[in-house]
């Protein structure tokens, strides 16, 4: 297949707005402000965006020159740079990983889907135990979660199918900004809660003594994870980017709108709990049990308000978790689409079809603990197999790859677009690359892994 007949983003507004969706995901709404409030609050923040600058802008920069350069899907993008060598191996390696992270988030997507069902029935309505049973009930079902899980399936293969362009790049346009008005809206109406202030001051107010050795280990890890990095979404958006495209710009435009959609979600969420005296559980507990209870006690005075606010919510968080699907599922689209010479039709399906096939036997963990491997269900080994070793992994061989095996001149060419921009920055970048990234990832792995 020639490059030139590979589809672009057709503006620099939905390069922006794509690939920011690709890194806002649901970690941004129950990971990064818990993190926050019960290590530091703005302490850690500070921590956070010194992690970004440090580790997420380079490895993100890593990401968009060899998809940028190769203008490829991950696999042949780092095969055309590797030159044969088994440097290669990490663009495969990239496709599976994303593949694999595709097959179970659609899990937790379908979760999201039902819960805005679930606010428009009133079933959320009920009293915390309520809540929680409905939780309990829903996710160890034999087939609702399903139901769902292909439904928002479906949806993702509708936009990857309408190509890049006309498909990611338009409803990215659509549903970025519709996820910062409900993240606006949510969080105003938090902050107006009786004793909101407390939230906020738990969320904003520094308390440099919770700063650790661990706590800086958890910022370094929730930067990696957060910006998507290490799964070829980042790689397979920049294969689309025009020549032109100021790469460092870019990266640092979507980080910044990264971390404040990760700041907003805290607005959001810790007023409205501390208004009612809730627990600020991290993961799932905090997403479909606790705020549940938490909206319809804060809003008890006029109930409807309490179920739209919930509404609105799920449907935030159902966006957020499309985008990201959106993104996986496009890594191992162009995959198929490039190397087997099929249409995107037929590769979207190929992918749509094993991904739920996947996402299907880990929903069906949660309601039979007999699906498992390694003492682990399925759900739980997939998320940590790929977000604790293979993320990690792939990241790590992609900073030495392009820090130390490809050509200093190519990766300087393309960071000033052929010497058009100043690269004022680009030793800077290089150092990182090569010395400061893999160093701070392997730490990750390892505190990960409880080593360190």
């Amino acid at each position: 297949m020639k490059q030139t007949e590979r589809a672009n983003f057709g503006s620099r507004l939905g390069i922006i707005l794509a690939t920011a969706g690709s890194a806002v995901g649901l970690g941004n709404v129950w990971r990064f402000p818990t993190m926050a409030g019960e290590n530091g609050g703005a302490a850690f923040i500070l921590v956070y965006v010194l992690c970004v600058i440090m580790l997420g802008i380079p490895c993100m920069l890593n990401e968009f020159i060899i998809g940028r350069r190769a203008q490829a899907n991950t696999a042949r993008a780092y095969e055309r740079l590797a030159n044969g060598t088994p440097w290669r191996f990490i663009g495969y390696f990239g496709v599976f990983t994303g593949f694999l992270i595709a097959g179970y988030y659609c899990v937790v997507s379908g979760w999201c889907l039902h819960y805005v069902v679930a606010s428009i029935s009133g079933q959320l309505d009920g009293s915390p135990a309520a809540v929680e049973q409905h939780f309990n009930d829903f996710s160890s079902n034999p087939w609702q979660p399903i139901v769902y899980l292909l439904v928002f399936f479906l949806i993702t293969h509708f936009v990857i199918v309408r190509g890049v362009e006309k498909g990611i790049e338009k409803a990215s346009k659509l549903m970025m900004p519709l996820l910062f008005i409900l993240l606006i809206i949510i969080a105003i109406a938090s902050c107006l809660l009786p004793n909101a202030s407390e939230g906020i001051s738990f969320l904003f107010s520094p308390d440099f003594s919770k700063v650790d050795s661990n706590v800086l280990l958890g910022a370094l890890g929730q930067a990696f994870y957060s910006l998507s990095l290490g799964m070829g979404c980042l790689c397979t958006y920049a294969s689309y980017f025009s020549r032109d495209t100021h790469l460092t710009k870019s990266a640092v435009q979507i980080v910044s709108i990264d971390t404040l959609i990760a700041i907003l979600a805290g607005l959001m969420i810790f007023p409205a709990v501390f208004s009612v005296g809730g627990k600020t559980d991290a993961g799932a507990s905090l997403v479909f049990i606790t705020l549940p209870n938490v909206f319809s006690q804060a809003f008890s005075a006029v109930p409807l308000v309490g179920t739209i606010i919930a509404l609105l919510f799920y449907l935030l968080l159902s966006v957020a978790a499309l985008t990201s699907l959106i993104s996986l599922h496009e890594v191992s689209t162009a995959f198929f689409h490039e190397e087997l010479k099929i249409s995107r039709r037929r590769g979207a399906t190929i992918v749509t079809v094993l991904c739920s096939i996947i996402g299907v036997f880990c929903s069906l963990s949660f309601y039979n603990s007999d699906i498992s491997l390694f003492g682990m269900s399925l759900f739980n080994l997939f998320d940590f197999t790929t977000g604790q070793i293979f993320l990690p992994l792939g990241g790590f061989l992609t900073c030495l790859f392009l820090g130390w095996y490809v050509p200093k001149s190519i990766v300087h060419e393309e960071f000033t677009n052929g010497g058009t921009l100043r690269g004022r920055f680009f030793g800077i970048y290089l150092f990182c690359v090569r010395f400061i990234c893999p160093l701070c990832i392997l730490l990750i792995f390892f505190h990960q892994l409880g080593i360190i």
